[in-house]
This record gives structure tokens, sequence and C-alpha cells, in this order.
């Protein structure tokens, strides 16, 4: 396969939305270079969807895979079942191989939106990291100091709180630094948080005779709370499986503040197209409007336009007349009495029970306009409709079959 060279298509790959690059200078010689190189994203799937947070290093990965290289997805079925304790301020609980495998399968579907699948390698790091061993982790383990463990913030934090640190916990970027050696990874991805683990993989690469690769992070997108980083456990983000028109309603919902970065991050928009942005900002043209550009840019990327004007509408229909939106999905289920969170489990399938329990307990559901907060009200269906709302934006007419 030809490999792009050209300086422009470089220098974006190396500036937009990038937070650093090391080495800089020898990796825009290696893209200068018209060499393949093997770009490896590693990713533990520890739950079963990805969000908005999760595309931004999957959108840089599609550049490289744009200009002919190499993509490397690595899933984690080995160092998943640990768990990154990066950002934790406890030790993560173990997961099976088994659910860390089908949530990847969910994962890939997923990063297909972004990616020619077709043209990706996937690996899984259990394959070398299971055979090794324990004189094996002993040789891998001497290419670092405890000290140089204990510098990580989380793990500073935790002693300063008192909180325990397991051993286990500083094998993990040993592990992930080792992926880069089978792999013979030239470039490794990850966010900003993630800049202590992929460096772990510099010294094992030399170590092993072999150059280290260069790291390229990228920032670490906010949630739709505008405070915290996007993630399930917060609530505050936005799935690539979203409706379009809660994709559109949850991007609305973003403070003003958080505008410019959204289009950099998540609609992946130039710097000259950020740049007018900027200006219609301090123009005072009203943030809403740039608001609905910019989430129906963003449901277009994994939807289409069709969709996103359906969301445009559906949010002016609900949000802006204040009115029930029109199709209301009818769902249909034997005669008789279900419990709410059953009813919900069925209506959105997609969420776990612990995220539709926290919806009822705060009063994100109503049943024929009445919030509902009992998880197992009885809910009796009939032929006779009943108006379930979940959240601001979710409504459905559910009856007898």
């Amino acid at each position: 396969m030809s490999i792009n060279t050209d300086q422009n298509a470089i220098d974006n790959l190396l500036t937009l939305g990038v937070s650093d690059v090391i080495v800089k200078k020898d990796l825009e010689e290696k893209l200068k270079s018209g060499k393949q190189l093997r770009i490896k994203l590693g990713i533990d799937p520890t739950g079963f969807d990805l969000h908005l947070g999760h595309m931004v290093v999957l959108h840089k990965l599609k550049e490289f895979q744009d200009l002919g290289h190499q993509v490397v997805l690595l899933f984690g079925n080995f160092t998943g079942q640990i768990g990154d304790p990066t950002g934790k301020d406890k030790t993560r609980p173990l997961r099976s191989q088994e659910e860390l495998e089908a949530n990847a399968k969910s994962y890939l579907e997923q990063a297909s939106k972004i990616l020619d699948a077709d043209k990706v390698e996937v690996r899984w790091n259990a394959d070398w990291l299971a055979p090794l061993t324990f004189s094996d982790v002993i040789k891998l383990a001497s290419n670092f100091t405890v000290q140089q463990m204990l510098e990580r913030d989380m793990f500073q934090k935790r002693m300063k709180e008192g909180k325990p640190i397991s051993v286990h916990e500083f094998f993990y970027p040993l592990m992930q630094g080792y992926d880069s050696v089978p792999l013979e990874a030239d470039v490794e991805l990850g966010g900003t948080d993630q800049t202590f683990n992929v460096l772990a993989a510099r010294p094992l690469q030399k170590a092993h005779g072999m150059e280290p690769q260069n790291i390229m992070t990228v920032p670490i997108l906010v949630g739709t709370d505008g405070k915290a980083k996007m993630g399930k456990s917060t609530g505050n983000y936005i799935a690539v499986h979203d409706t379009p028109e809660d994709m559109v309603g949850k991007v609305m919902s973003i403070p003003d503040e958080c505008i410019l970065e959204y289009f950099e991050l998540a609609a992946r928009k130039s710097k000259e197209e950020c740049e007018a942005i900027k200006e219609r900002l301090k123009s005072g043209e009203n943030p809403r409007h740039l608001k609905m550009e910019l989430a129906k840019a963003i449901t277009e990327l994994y939807h289409n336009k069709e969709a996103a004007d359906q969301g445009e509408a559906h949010f002016n229909t609900v949000f802006q007349k204040k009115k029930l939106p029109d199709n209301i999905p009818v769902h249909e289920r034997e005669k008789g009495t279900v419990s709410l969170i059953g009813l919900l489990s069925e209506l959105d399938p997609s969420s776990s029970k612990s995220d539709l329990r926290r919806l009822i307990k705060a009063g994100a559901v109503k049943i024929n306009e009445e919030k509902c907060d009992d998880l197992e009200k009885p809910i009796e269906i009939s032929s006779d409709p009943n108006l379930v709302q979940i959240g601001k934006r979710r409504f459905y007419r559910v009856k007898s079959s």
C-alpha cells in the first residue's frame, strides 16, 4: 500500500487534537520516509460501549490509517482482568476473560464507524502475557524501580489518604509496555492520562534490541457537565450508539465554555474552522446556534445527515415548543404487570441496570407524565398505552400485544 507523505497531512496529524508527541522530530522523519508504520492502540474492554471520549483517539488513529499506516487494535483480555489503576483512588475489581472478550466484539463494531475495520489488525495480549513464566516477569520488572511507580499521581494520592496500593497494580504499566515488544509497535497512541503506561514500552523495547516506539497523546474530552472526564460512572457521557435524538440533546446540554473543545475533539473540525467559531463566539453570536451546529456535526459523524436533521427537529419540538415528539415508538408486550426497572430494561437494553436505577432514583423517569422513582412499581400493561419517558429525550408508548 502506498504511504502518503504530504507535508500538510503530516503537520495536521502531528498537531490537530494532539497534546504531546514523544519524540516529535523522530516521528515526523519516519512519517516522511514512506515506510509503513505500525500504530498501536491498546484497549481494555472493561465496558461494552464507547463514548465520544473514547473516539478522540480513534479519530487520530484513523488519520494514521488514511496515510496508509498499519493500525493495530490491541484488546487487553489479559491486562483487563487486572484493570488499569490510572486515575483510580482504589484497587479495581478483577474481571473474567470471557466478559472482556464479549465487550471487545462490541467495541470493534462501534470503532468501525470511524476506522476501516478490514484494514485493522486485531490482537489479544493474553496470547503473549499468559505464557510468561515467573522468571520472565522478574526480568521485565528489573527495568523499572519502585520509586518510578510510586511517582504516579494516583499512588501518591492514595498514600496520603492512607488507602492501599496492591502490588499487582505495579505490573499493569509493565504489561502494557511489554505489549509493544511482540507487536513491534512504531507508535503508540493514548490519552494524556496514559502517558506513564505508554512510555513504559520504550525501555522494554530497547532491552529487547528494538528501536523505542514514539508516543502520541491526545487530550481528555470533558463530559457534558463541563467538569469531569467523560465517563459512564459519572453519567456525563455521549455514547456512540445513542440515538440521534439523544446525541443532539446531550450536545445541546454542554456548557457554553466547552463549545470550542467539542468542535475540535468531538466534531474533528480543522484549526481554521475552530478559529472561525472562536471569532463568532467573540462577536456575540448566540451560543445556542453554535451548539446546534456542533450537535448536528457530531450526530452526522456517527449516523448521517438525515438523522442529524431529525435530531434537531426532535429537540425543537420537545424543548422549545414543549410538545411531545411525533412518531413515538410503540413497544408491545404481553398483558399484565411488569416492574418499572424490568420495563426500562426492555425499552433500553443497551443500558446497564445500574444506569437505569440511577435514572429512576434521580426522578428522570415518568409514566404518563408523572415522575416515578420506585424501582419495583408495578406497571399495568393493557391495550390502553402507557406513555413512558426516560430522561429528557426518550419517549415510548407501551401497550399489550
